[in-house]
């Protein structure tokens, strides 16, 4: 008689509880060979983004759909990894991808609660469902996750899986991984951060949207205090941490979801971004290229906030415009739907849009965009005082709701501000070999993303005319030249307008002068008569040496004036001509590149002044030129410039007609800068804004921080240039004798004694030529 088991009931009954185990075991055996492999995470590598530097090597810019930033485990704090940890998976370091006590604890808590309130997925089986399955929620996925865990468990190192999971989980605002989460939220390294920014962070995993502690600042709060109280429960940290972690206030970057970086070079980036995709097309944002630009953090800081001020300051002049707009606060009565109100108010900085909540005769009261409600008086309303009457039109005066732009000032105070109408631009390089060391393109790249250094094609007004003058002095004119002031009345006929009678900006002339002085004091009519002189199609074919183009500077008288085009970046290139002794430079930003891996794929090859780079004028006539535009600095249109204590700066104003642009260009030996200011559709900006008070204060504000500690340079005449004595008392404006400077074989006989080469003045280093 055959014997079967199941003919047996004793024998059934006590089989029936071990089927469900047979099974499971039977589909794990099933299951296991079908399971992916691995290779995803012994060879990780995911989709890095793009990621630009400045020349020290200080991030200032990212692009790609995933913010990632990879560490090494040995790189992540011990409180991190411990924060992590407490948060997430505690018995990390016990169990063997699956917590079977963890498993039991979150059932009887779920039990205890009524509800799921605390899952059991181990941070193994979180990298498991990360990389390899989906987030479905059913018994096969959780099956899988579940032998996907024992699988890498078998594979890799505790460490390793510990690694994957910081480097690859999602932590909200794009960021993926907690190193790239610390630059989003706190603009910090792991390294730099504190006890009770580590714990924020370790909240995050669990609901990245839910503990976000930029837009959920409350609930992110509560999670960071369970999370360090567990980390003390489990010996991970002392209760002097614990009480000092929850007690440290949380500031994150909250800047309208913008990321932050060190500094402020968002222009920059953009031109970074384009010179990239151009090669790489959209694997530039995915394959982790590296770029080191030539930008130095402590200059394009510099230049950022000189460019801010120099703008604000503008608009300051010029009065208060009234409120943004208008927010009716009988149908927004939380202060949550006021916060909703004001989100698509875009930021511009620390000029923080807000809603006027109330007014009386002390001051008014602003909720700001973040929620904090704050009360300005007194010099903080100097600025929109007359606007809180009753006289003016609703939509010009400040009332309860009243959209306004308010600043915490340097003193500490907030005021009434407004974002400004006027653009701006500055650059800087070294003007050997063109490395640019800072951008600032615009006053708000997220409200106007024009580039105006690059593509903005602007009248350069009279800091055009240093080129105008080099022309001359290849003529045979010198700085002694005399040149007439004197009225000037041109046909035009062959240009379809009719007659040109030029004028000086200040009006009136003083007839005859030496040309240095027509420069200084930037005499339009002195200009006129030397282009004249040396001829149009001449001076047209010479300044294109600079690096200008030739279709945009135009053969006519109006050229001496700068009623051409160029870009700031032109204006910097041809400028670096003279502080370099005569050699044409390529400006450049991109010092060099390197792929994910971190292997050089391409690197800059400057032409250097004096080593490689094109000799464009005589090292005589950059040397004159230089002397020249000193005086510009000294004596000149430019002398405001004095204010910085040094003797070793020159350039030049630049105004245009009926004052649309103001620039002003110049340089140290070391450093050139140009700066720009005007609207981006051409109107005046006023009668007496010049390139003296508009623009040389933002360059003045640069060159200021940049030269601080710099010793001022010895200057030396280059051969074959003259110094002679020279007798300006029969002329209208008389400098008495002065000592001048020419082309040995241009030196007039009447012009004087020739000084000996021990007594000339020091003037330009022979080895910076």
């Amino acid at each position: 008689m055959t014997s079967r088991w199941w003919f047996y009931p004793s024998l059934g009954v006590l089989a029936l509880p071990l089927l469900p185990i047979l099974l499971l075991v039977l589909a794990a055996i099933l299951t296991y060979p079908t399971l992916p492999t691995l290779d995803t995470l012994t060879d990780y590598r995911p989709k890095m983004p793009l990621r630009i530097f400045s020349a020290e090597g200080t991030l200032i810019g990212e692009f790609g759909e995933e913010r990632r930033e990879l560490v090494k485990i040995e790189e992540v704090p011990d409180l991190m990894k411990k924060a992590i940890l407490a948060a997430e998976d505690d018995r990390f370091y016990e169990h063997g991808g699956v917590d079977y006590i963890g498993v039991l604890r979150a059932a009887y808590s779920n039990f205890v609660s009524g509800g799921v309130r605390q899952g059991a997925s181990t941070i193994t089986m979180q990298v498991a469902r990360n990389f390899f399955l989906s987030k479905e929620k059913t018994l096969s996925r959780k099956f899988n996750e579940m032998l996907l865990s024992f699988k890498i468990e078998h594979n890799l190192t505790k460490d390793e899986i510990l690694q994957l999971y910081i480097n690859h989980i999602y932590l909200g605002q794009r960021s993926y991984g907690f190193a790239s989460a610390a630059q989003i939220y706190f603009t910090k390294s792991l390294n730099e951060l504190s006890l009770a920014e580590m714990a924020m962070l370790a909240g995050l995993p669990k609901a990245p949207a839910t503990f976000n502690p930029v837009v959920n600042p409350e609930r992110a709060r509560v999670r960071q205090i369970y999370i360090l109280r567990r980390m003390h429960d489990l010996g991970y940290i002392d209760a002097e941490q614990l009480a000092q972690a929850q007690n440290e206030p949380i500031v994150t970057t909250q800047s309208n979801h913008r990321q932050e970086f060190a500094v402020n070079a968002s222009y920059v980036a953009e031109m970074v971004r384009q010179e990239m995709y151009d090669r790489y097309q959209e694997d530039a944002y995915t394959q982790g290229y590296s770029v080191y630009t030539t930008i130095r953090i402590k200059d394009q800081a510099a230049a950022y906030e000189a460019v801010r001020k120099g703008v604000m300051e503008y608009d300051h002049r010029h009065g208060y415009r009234g409120p943004e707009g208008y927010v009716d606060l009988k149908k927004i009565n939380t202060d949550e739907l006021l916060d909703d109100a004001l989100e698509d108010v875009a930021d511009s900085d620390n000029l923080i849009p807000g809603v006027v909540l109330s007014i009386n005769p002390k001051g008014i009261r602003v909720h700001n965009k973040g929620g904090e409600v704050v009360e300005i008086r007194g010099e903080g309303l100097r600025f929109a005082q007359q606007t809180l009457g009753t006289k003016l039109a609703l939509n010009q005066r400040i009332r309860v709701g009243s959209l306004v732009r308010v600043v915490n000032n340097e003193s500490g105070f907030w005021e009434v501000t407004q974002l400004p109408q006027i653009e701006s631009a500055f650059v800087s390089a070294n003007p050997r070999d063109g490395a640019i060391y800072a951008l600032v393109g615009g006053f708000d790249f997220y409200s106007n993303q024009f580039n105006h250094v690059t593509q903005a094609w602007r009248q350069p007004g009279s800091s055009f005319k240093p080129f105008i003058y080099s022309a001359a002095l290849e003529k045979g004119f010198t700085p002694a030249s005399i040149i007439n002031d004197a009225p000037l009345v041109i046909d035009l006929s062959q240009t379809g307008e009719e007659l040109w009678q030029p004028k000086n900006y200040e009006g009136g002339f003083d007839g005859p002068m030496r040309m240095r002085q027509g420069l200084t004091r930037s005499k339009n009519l002195v200009s006129i008569r030397i282009l004249q002189a040396i001829g149009l199609e001449y001076a047209q074919d010479y300044v294109t040496k600079f690096g200008f183009d030739k279709d945009k500077i135009r053969p006519f008288l109006t050229m001496a004036l700068g009623a051409g085009s160029v870009t700031p970046m032109q204006l910097m290139a041809g400028y670096s001509v003279f502080a370099n002794g005569g050699f044409r430079i390529m400006p450049y930003l991109i010092q060099r590149i390197e792929d994910g891996q971190g292997q050089l794929v391409a690197q800059a090859a400057p032409i250097v002044a004096g080593g490689g780079a094109e000799q464009v004028i005589d090292v005589r006539n950059a040397y004159t030129m230089v002397n020249m535009m000193q005086d510009v600095v000294k004596h000149g249109t430019g002398m405001r410039a004095m204010e910085l204590g040094r003797q070793d700066l020159a350039g030049k104003t630049g105004t245009t007609s009926e004052s649309m642009d103001a620039w002003f260009a110049g340089f140290h030996p070391t450093l050139v800068a140009v700066t720009w200011i005007g609207y981006d559709n051409p109107q005046s900006l006023g009668e007496k804004e010049t390139g003296g008070g508009a623009a040389l204060p933002i360059w003045m504000s640069y060159m200021g921080k940049m030269l601080q500690g710099v010793p001022e340079v010895e200057y030396t005449v280059p051969q074959h240039v003259v110094a002679a004595r020279i007798n300006d008392n029969g002329l209208r404006d008389p400098s008495g004798t002065r000592i001048d400077y020419f082309y040995e074989e241009n030196l007039p006989p009447e012009q004087g004694e020739v000084v000996p080469e021990e007594s000339k003045p020091a003037t330009m280093n022979d080895q910076l030529f």
